[in-house]
């Protein structure tokens, strides 16, 4: 059949209008968007806005469970990939974003088909996440990366990856959508990010609080920032973090706070004198009139008029409420949240219901507020909720990591009085970036990662079996000070010690970081390349740092091949002592037969050594160039004197990129 040119013409405008029409259908679809119009914060559990639903990330299950309110039931245990950190929901609430820590991914679910229906690379270890208050966007912090992604979620592409300041890791969203308020994990920092621009436009450091001539009494620098969450009006955030007094010797009373800072997001500034601090906001007295102790906040709500404020205490596994209408202060303690580690906590809509989120049990404990009452307590309510079908750890590594992370006395007695856990210095069990006070001198906080595998432990390499960290405990903890450290163990202790060893000698526990130095494919750069062949040849350094754990201490051993602290061979003066480093005669675990000279250091592994900064035995070294430049003036921790300025950086290249 032939066109007319009345058909064409006809044809023409057919084509037009149905174009018109399409762009008018994308234009009120746009329109209609569903839009957020309060603040947001990433978490491991949120609630929907009817109440209705209630979702977690279940990090070492690797999987994200849906949860039916009115039943206490689960009613989906969904598959996801390695360690989910965070989740957020759309703001339409058809979608569940989550993300992938180990697997540098984040995964978006279908919460109507209840899988996993796209999945998108993002940086290194990706946590906290939230949507564009109108669900165009997604903005995640990647920690190891040190970026923010911003990924379209029309066509699931990342538009941007943007650095930031060193380990972002939480993340708050005003109502407005204007701005983000991104945590730095370890270094005490909030960026705060305008969404307009795309770049952080401010750098909050959190003040320190100063010393005190009573050295119990709260003090020390801001670290280890777990959630940051925004009050109601908007007006505040408050964010979840420890206190580590780093200028006297460790001790389980008098370096480890809690604390809880407060930000003005209207003029981005903290307000210091609003803190909240142990033995000041948080002092309420046991039977006997001692300030109950209380340990390792994680993770806060307020109640949807502002009035209260409810926190995890995740060591201590206890709930603290602030009541924000009469003075701020601490006013109910509830000893102990039922379950292992509670670290998230979510509101129902009507502010009557609190659900606590355990990471290491994996259950979720009810707790009704009670809010009708203006002096009501919160009290608990139903059974413990189990999330997970099954857990895949082994029953002794879950043990162990429960431990780990537990600062509660009346369950393991490695800590008195429920001051302090492991995690409290090995911040998500690996580094603080911080350098504490010993007796023998200043020593900087060790990586877990590969600590089984590494040979000897503890910087002067004098233990060379895991209970001997029975020290650490008794001297540093606080727990089994009625444990005699010349005898063997009880058995309910050995126990104890069993399940740690287990946990930190299980691969899946502290994998190896990977390194951002390495090129997109994960092989190394060229200049990595030729770093590898300066530190096997001249530099030299293949002579200690070899073989698969780039560490010559696991040659430390005695006839039978056990490794023993009696073998000293592996122990270097690489010149970086002070006057600060004191020798030791022995301790009485080792029944005194570890004596070790103040210069001599154990060769820790370099495997993911880019990731623990500072370096060296006191801290003194900001960078890997400071190792080998700037505290090598004798040219005793490698060869590196005769080496050009481009080899020397070729060495540093290869040195951060070593997994």
């Amino acid at each position: 059949m032939k066109h007319t040119k009345e058909n064409r013409k006809f044809l023409f405008w057919g084509v037009v209008l149905v174009l018109l029409i399409l762009a008018g259908c994308g234009k009120d679809a746009v329109n209609q968007r569903v839009m957020r119009n309060t603040p947001a914060n990433s978490a491991n559990i949120l609630i929907n806005r009817t109440g209705s639903t209630l979702y977690t990330a279940n990090m070492d299950v690797n999987t994200v469970s849906l949860i039916d309110v009115q039943q206490k039931k689960v009613i989906a245990e969904i598959p996801v990939g390695r360690e989910p950190g965070q989740i957020a929901l759309s703001p339409d609430e058809k979608q569940l974003y989550v993300s992938y820590m180990l697997d540098n991914e984040v995964a978006v679910i279908d919460l109507e088909k209840q899988e996993v229906v796209q999945k998108i690379k993002v940086g290194i270890e990706p946590y906290g996440l939230l949507t564009s208050i109108d669900g165009a966007k997604l903005y995640v912090v990647n920690y190891r990366s040190s970026t923010v992604s911003i990924i379209d979620l029309e066509t699931f592409e990342v538009l941007k990856s943007i650095s930031v300041e060193q380990g972002p890791r939480g993340l708050s969203m005003t109502a407005d959508g204007g701005k983000l308020y991104i945590t730095h994990y370890l270094t005490g920092k909030l960026s705060i990010w305008d969404t307009k621009q795309d770049q952080v436009t401010k750098v909050v450091s959190l003040a320190p609080s100063p010393d005190q001539k009573d050295r119990k009494k709260s003090q020390g620098i801001a670290n280890t920032l777990e959630q940051i969450t925004l009050s109601p009006d908007g007006k505040t955030a408050w964010i979840a973090h420890l206190l580590s007094n780093i200028d006297t010797p460790i001790q389980f009373e008098e370096t480890i706070f809690p604390a809880f800072s407060v930000i003005d997001t209207e003029k981005d500034e903290e307000l210091k004198e609003q803190r909240k601090e142990l033995f000041e906001e948080i002092n309420l007295g046991d039977v006997k009139n001692e300030t109950i102790i209380v340990s390792n906040p994680y993770d806060l709500v307020f109640s949807p008029d502002g009035t209260k404020a409810y926190a995890v205490m995740g060591g201590s596994e206890d709930l603290l409420v602030f009541d924000l209408a009469r003075g701020g202060n601490a006013t109910q303690i509830l000893r102990r949240i039922p379950g292992d580690n509670p670290r998230g906590i979510a509101i129902s809509p009507d502010g009557n219901e609190l659900f606590i989120h355990n990471a290491m049990s994996h259950d979720l404990a009810f707790i009704q507020t009670n809010a009708d009452d203006p002096y009501g307590e919160v009290t608990l309510d139903a059974d413990n909720l189990k999330l997970v079908a099954k857990d895949p750890l082994p029953p002794l590594v879950r043990k162990g990591k429960t431990i780990f992370n537990s600062a509660n006395s009346d369950e393991y007695p490695i800590t008195g009085n429920n001051w302090m856990s492991c995690v409290s210095c090995h911040s998500d069990g690996q580094v603080n970036g911080l350098t504490f006070t010993t007796p023998k001198g200043p020593r900087n906080i060790p990586s877990n990662v590969l600590t089984t595998k590494a040979g000897l432990f503890m910087w002067d390499g004098s233990r060379d079996d895991f209970t001997d960290y029975l020290i650490t405990v008794q001297d540093e903890m606080g727990g089994m000070m009625d444990t005699d450290p010349a005898q063997p163990l009880p058995k309910e202790q050995q126990e104890i010690y069993d399940a740690l060893l287990a946990y930190l000698d299980d691969p899946n526990s502290f994998p190896v970081p990977k390194s951002p130095y390495h090129q997109a494919n994960g092989s190394l750069t060229t200049k990595a390349e030729e770093g590898k062949q300066i530190f096997e040849g001249k530099a030299g350094c293949i002579q200690c740092h070899a073989g698969e754990f780039f560490t010559d201490s696991v040659k430390a051993v005695d006839g039978s091949g056990n490794l023993t602290t009696a073998n000293t061979n592996y122990l270097y003066d690489v010149g970086t002592t002070s006057p600060l480093d004191k020798g030791t005669k022995g301790d009485a675990r080792a029944h005194y037969k570890n004596p070790r000279k103040p210069h001599l250091f154990d060769t820790p592994t370099l495997r993911g050594v880019w990731a623990t900064a500072p370096y060296l035995h006191d801290g003194s070294a900001a960078t890997i160039y400071d190792v080998l430049v700037t505290r090598n003036p004798e040219n005793k921790h490698g060869n590196v004197s005769s080496l050009s300025k481009e080899e020397l950086d070729a060495l540093v290249e290869y040195v951060n990129s070593i997994e």
